[in-house]
């Protein structure tokens, strides 16, 4: 895995980087400060081993909530909300137990919002350019403290947060939270930052549309205006509140977070955000030193020694100040939104400063154009990408009914190289939930892919909270359409609650299917996690098994092995018929396990459906017989 080999990298190069470092600037926001030690590698992991991570994508402020209201547009007050103190041991050992090593805590950092916490000394954001009541996790307000919601005491809200990262470690887990490097809340304002450091936009020439060193894009001479309303949409439903009134002054407007040039975006943009800054000028042009492409294979500390010298944007260094911040904390690594939005230098430069101090930890990124994986990856640095556009988008075609599980056989074909790094998932807060009618209509459906999407490749495996449990996303909640748990808005999430059980997080309420499917996880995350094989080496069953009339579009199989096991894995993804054949193995699989002519046992550690492989002059093969969305995992000790 790449952390292994950067860290054996970054050992033989600590000498060299110690002294570079001597030549660092003086203190400053373009300053990158001293080591401050990693406190987030402190635990001892209680329990046995990874063999790959699985994250447990959380969103904070409705993991806790027991209201079960929902009503839409309703109030903290109204509809409730969850809090940091609802992560309870109890409630940790129960995502421990889905086999997760990394928590990615959703909607931390300070947002903007619509209640008022003018009694803590942060002032009021303005609803006309907020979505939703509960705000975009993504329209970040202050990056040095967290959102006020999520605390039982808003005044102490960093050190209940600090408290929970203590919790989450000592069940053995690590924390992970978002960085949103491409934008920020429009009226952006920390008042938790560190002496000395400048606000985002604080001391940029504003009478100039670009300028290196602004941390924001202007429109000069024009004053922005509030998004035109469509389709019916008025924020908060109607409802009033202060400063609610179809003015929000800023003067002159700036770009908004997903590039709109317009001083009145249109309510389809991230109108609720301002673009940041990284020294690409208006014309795309770099205002900052090219990464050679010899770097594509060099070390971490390679990358860290290159930007050493460098007098680079100074947005670059307000994220550098930003991260260390959190790492020293405590938090583990980081979700970046919108990574590829962000030039490849600045990953280049952020993540290796992160990586020769901290050398485990985790860093994800959102990208989505195929063409700049390995850019992301090899130039960036990043440890892990999002499988979407490939691997999620096709097996959710072969989910709907109207996908061939050829395309994932293409997919892993074209990734070979860079596959341990694509992070696979089926339902994150983007996408729309398995159990609703706009994906699946049916959370079984999920049952199959999930088990090809967790066993395929050593790559991270990624749950959403609710999955687990068959969460359909159902819920009015007011800004955006069911199908998705809202991430705007204060709701309850139902199969979740059930889960939940008001706070014993024992599944005391769940349903038989509800209950049933989450043992399914539990016992399928334990594969994915912890067992030996999901290290070794991958070969496809499927084109070998085309021409098998019985196994066609909505089947798939393939092998892990090594010189001594075998784990035969076959899916079925339809609805409504059985699978019942004989599978054929390739020569070349079974010569590598050196096993003779004769029968084997194999036993099934999933579904416990019983097999053995034949070997003769003839070839290999082994017998299969699922019913429709079921899946068999075989493992053969020698």
């Amino acid at each position: 895995m790449k952390t292994f080999t950067l860290t054996a990298l970054f050992v033989g190069a600590l000498s060299t980087l110690s002294l570079l470092q001597a030549c660092q600037p003086g203190p400053s926001t373009k300053s990158v400060p001293a080591n401050q030690g990693d406190t987030s590698m402190a635990f001892d992991m209680v329990s046995k081993p990874h063999v790959k991570p699985v994250v447990y994508q959380v969103f904070t402020r409705l993991f806790g909530n027991t209201n079960t209201t929902n009503k839409p547009w309703g109030t903290l007050a109204e509809n409730g909300v969850g809090k940091f103190s609802d992560f309870t041991p109890t409630a940790l050992a129960g995502i421990k137990e889905l086999g997760v090593s990394h928590i990615w805590y959703t909607g931390v950092p300070h947002h903007a919002l619509v209640n008022d916490y003018s009694a803590y000394g942060i002032s009021l954001d303005d609803p006309d350019v907020i979505k939703g009541r509960a705000g975009s996790p993504y329209a970040v307000k202050d990056y040095y403290n967290v959102n006020p919601d999520l605390a039982d005491d808003p005044a102490a809200r960093l050190a209940e947060f600090k408290a929970l990262i203590a919790r989450t470690h000592a069940q053995g887990m690590k924390v992970i939270i978002d960085i949103v490097p491409n934008h920020v809340a429009r009226a952006y304002e920390s008042t938790s930052r560190p002496e000395g450091v400048a606000d985002f936009g604080e001391q940029d020439d504003t009478s100039v549309e670009y300028a290196r060193d602004n941390n924001f894009y202007y429109i000069p001479d024009e004053d922005f205006r509030v998004p035109e309303s469509a389709d019916g949409y008025r924020p908060l439903g109607g409802d009033s509140a202060p400063l609610l009134d179809n003015q929000f002054t800023e003067s002159p407007a700036k770009w908004t977070g997903n590039g709109s040039r317009l001083a009145q975006p249109n309510m389809h943009d991230w109108y609720e955000t301002v673009k940041v800054n990284y020294g690409v000028r208006p014309d795309g042009s770099y205002d900052f030193p090219v990464l050679p492409e010899a770097y594509r294979d060099l070390s971490v500390a390679e990358h860290h020694a290159f930007w050493l010298d460098k007098d680079l944007p100074d947005s670059w260094y307000k994220f550098h100040d930003i991260v260390h911040y959190w790492l020293a904390m405590g938090v583990d690594g980081f979700r970046y939104d919108m990574a590829e939005m962000v030039p490849v230098e600045f990953w280049s430069f952020l993540n290796s400063s992160i990586k020769v101090q901290y050398p485990d930890a985790f860093l994800l990124a959102e990208v989505y154009n195929p063409k700049q994986f390995r850019n992301y990856i090899q130039l960036g640095k990043m440890d892990y990408l999002y499988d979407k556009v490939d691997f999620y988008d096709s097996l959710k075609a072969v989910m709907q009914g109207h996908g061939d599980a050829q395309s994932l056989e293409q997919v892993q074909a074209n990734i070979a190289d860079i596959a341990d790094h694509m992070l696979h998932f089926l339902e994150n807060h983007d996408e729309q939930r398995i159990a609703a009618p706009e994906f699946a209509g049916d959370a079984a459906k999920g049952k199959p892919a999930m088990v090809v999407s967790a066993l395929i490749s050593r790559s991270p495996t990624m749950l959403y909270f609710g999955q687990e449990v068959g969460e359909d996303g159902s819920e009015e909640p007011g800004f955006g359409d069911p199908s998705r748990t809202s991430i705007f808005d204060y709701i309850g999430v139902p199969a979740h609650q059930r889960w939940m059980n008001d706070g014993e997080f024992d599944g005391g309420q769940l349903n038989a299917p509800e209950r049933s499917l989450r043992e399914y996880y539990v016992k399928l995350m334990d594969i994915a996690a912890f067992h030996p094989l999901m290290g070794a080496q991958y070969t496809s069953l499927h084109a070998i098994n085309t021409q098998n009339d019985a196994y066609g579009a909505l089947h798939f199989a393939f092998a892990r092995h090594d010189a001594e096991n075998l784990m035969l894995v076959v899916s079925n993804f339809a609805e409504d018929t059985s699978l019942t054949t004989e599978l054929s193995l390739p020569a070349t699989l079974i010569n590598s396990l050196g096993l003779s002519a004769g029968e084997y046992a194999l036993r099934d550690i999933l579904e416990d459906h019983s097999s053995q492989l034949n070997i003769n002059a003839d070839g290999a093969s082994f017998s299969v017989n699922l019913a429709p969305l079921s899946s068999t995992v075989l493992v053969l000790n020698k």
